[in-house]
């Protein structure tokens, strides 16, 4: 899937419907989406359909011909009705994407046919071949990054970029432990501290697989890989030791006894920053830890980050940093299995499915 997006072109992407006379009338455009008509189990409550689009733009409508677009736990929490924004319903599915500009308004300035695209906002719909959408809500990305990486990048890497960036100011040799390092965000995490020169100790949960997992994540640039468990032994004194620095910086997404444990192991005026909860148990931080060590906990919501920074330069600098990264290959894409959107029964199970390993992905080239 190293595909550059500029290959695609916008040939054959319409219907001409014909009148009584035989000539040209008006172009039609379906649509296929996956959409929740209600909230609930991700597997019972998603739809598919196919719409019929309007036969004319705005002045500042684009409509995007959809690429890619990932599964997320974000995705899965929307569809649950546990998400933070719940969107109208019945509502098309997906944060996250890339997609190709296939036609524009005629007041559509900065973006023009063959451009790609990604959303500006959640909720934007990504899990659907075509879309119409105002100018202003999306962004765009250079071409000659794979659709793949393009498809990833806004939510993963950002919040990994941004964490990285935004709470402690960092120093070469400096020390990071996380929880949850498998994740789209984990691995994000360990391949911009080892562009940026931070050490990293990371934890995941036990699995049959684990020895496979550690040299996968140990090759992208991890320098310590152990489980949940190793984290509660002496051991992990020994290896904290191995590294010149306590821990200064710890990102928590699962949350319960293994957020208590990134706590525990940071050094003095350390920072836990937590985006996500996966175990759904409550942050509880020791009091010593609080009062002795003067720990910081923290929190990193995404969504309201980009809100806040909608047009700011300190985004489209972000998004230009890691498509650099991408080009000089010092960033990858996550392990990936990919479906169409007729299949996206088999494509919610991979999922919400234990031990998953890869990132479920709709593929609608």
């Amino acid at each position: 899937m190293a595909t550059s997006m500029a290959r695609f072109t916008t040939r054959n992407l319409f219907k001409i419907l014909l009148n009584s006379d035989g000539c040209k009338a008006v172009r039609s455009i379906t649509s296929s989406q996956l959409y929740v008509f209600r909230f609930g189990d991700p597997t019972a409550v998603l739809r598919q359909r196919h719409q019929e689009l309007s036969p004319t733009l705005g002045p500042r409508e684009v409509m995007v011909k959809m690429l890619m677009a990932p599964i997320n736990p974000s995705d899965v929490n929307m569809m649950e009705g546990t998400y933070f924004v719940q969107p109208s319903l019945p509502a098309v599915m997906g944060n996250e994407g890339i997609g190709q500009i296939v036609e524009t308004g005629p007041e559509v300035k900065g973006l023009q046919v063959g451009d790609m695209v990604i959303p500006a906002d959640t909720a934007w719909g990504t899990w659907q071949t075509y879309k119409i959408s105002h100018d202003e809500d999306v962004l765009k990305l250079p071409n000659d990054i794979s659709v793949l990486s393009a498809a990833t990048i806004s939510v993963n890497p950002c919040t990994a970029y941004r964490m990285l960036k935004d709470y402690i100011d960092l120093k070469p040799g400096d020390v990071i432990i996380q929880n949850g390092a498998n994740s789209g965000v984990g691995v994000s995490v360990i391949q911009l501290a080892k562009e940026w020169k931070f050490k990293t100790i990371n934890i995941v949960r036990n699995r049959p697989d684990f020895d496979k997992l550690k040299e996968y994540l140990l090759s992208l640039g991890a320098d310590a890989v152990v489980t949940e468990e190793f984290v509660r032994t002496p051991q992990m004194k020994e290896l904290l030791n191995t590294f010149s620095k306590k821990p200064k910086l710890a990102f928590n997404c699962v949350g319960g006894q293994s957020a208590t444990e990134l706590i525990r192991h940071l050094g003095q005026k350390g920072v836990m920053v937590t985006y996500g909860g996966m175990s759904k148990r409550p942050v509880m931080a020791p009091t010593g830890a609080l009062l002795f060590k003067e720990i910081v906990l923290c929190g990193y919501w995404n969504t309201n980050w980009n809100r806040i920074h909608k047009t700011d330069i300190a985004r489209y600098e972000m998004l230009s940093d890691l498509s650099r990264l991408i080009k000089e290959s010092k960033f990858k894409p996550p392990l990936c299995e990919f479906f169409k959107l007729d299949d996206y029964k088999a494509a919610i199970e991979k999922a919400t499915e234990g031990f998953k390993g890869v990132k479920a992905v709709f593929d609608m080239q």
